[in-house]
């Protein structure tokens, strides 16, 4: 419940910071319950997944059992795009810190990748995001290895990371077949000739 509610906080202090920051971290907006009927979170693989209040994606998440208890986050929403937040109660990060880091996993590596402090639960850190193929490369890593310059800021264990971005892919699977059916209904109000003298409603099949 802790990183339920600290998600809803990180997409407001990174809206504040940034707003394209907004868009990468919409999907850790999941402090509301979910609605009747949505994916319901689950222990994976020594992670755990659960979709976003808002049905636009899902996350995986692990807590580190050491000095300020690091929290790793993954989330990917139904278009695609991620985003990975970092967190530890150590660390001096502020909100709206501009941070330049790398990102080394088995499979790729982000020399000078962009990132945004913030602040969430007694807890500092960071959320970016990363091109499409990051989930992938991710899974298939058995580390995390991140740098600021020369000097590590974390390496994490990914281990069981496989299952879990598989089960990751599985809730925005379900989140975008719910999606569908509400887009359609949305646009069942849009006639076809909207310029017509008495526009005619599209019939909804």
């Amino acid at each position: 419940m802790i990183m339920l509610r600290a998600a809803a906080r990180f997409r407001r202090q990174v809206g504040r910071a940034c707003p394209v920051m907004l868009l990468l971290a919409s999907a850790l907006s999941v402090s509301g319950p979910a609605a009747a009927g949505d994916y319901a979170s689950r222990a994976v693989a020594g992670w755990t997944v659960a979709e976003s209040a808002d049905g636009n994606g899902c996350f995986l998440t692990r807590e580190y059992d050491r000095a300020g208890r690091t929290t790793l986050l993954l989330g990917l929403e139904v278009d695609g795009t991620n985003h990975l937040t970092v967190l530890n109660a150590n660390w001096s990060i502020a909100p709206k810190d501009r941070l330049q880091l790398a990102f080394r996993l088995s499979k790729g590596q982000f020399p000078k990748h962009f990132a945004v402090g913030i602040v969430a639960d007694g807890k500092q850190g960071f959320v970016t995001s990363f091109g499409q193929q990051f989930p992938a490369y991710f899974a298939a890593s058995p580390s995390l290895h991140i740098l600021r310059g020369d000097v590590t800021v974390e390496r994490l264990d990914l281990g069981g990371s496989g299952a879990a971005v598989a089960e990751l892919r599985r809730c925005v699977d379900a989140q975008r077949a719910q999606t569908a059916p509400r887009a359609a209904n949305k646009a069942g109000d849009i006639p076809r000739d909207p310029f017509a003298a008495q526009p005619e409603r599209k019939r909804k099949r």
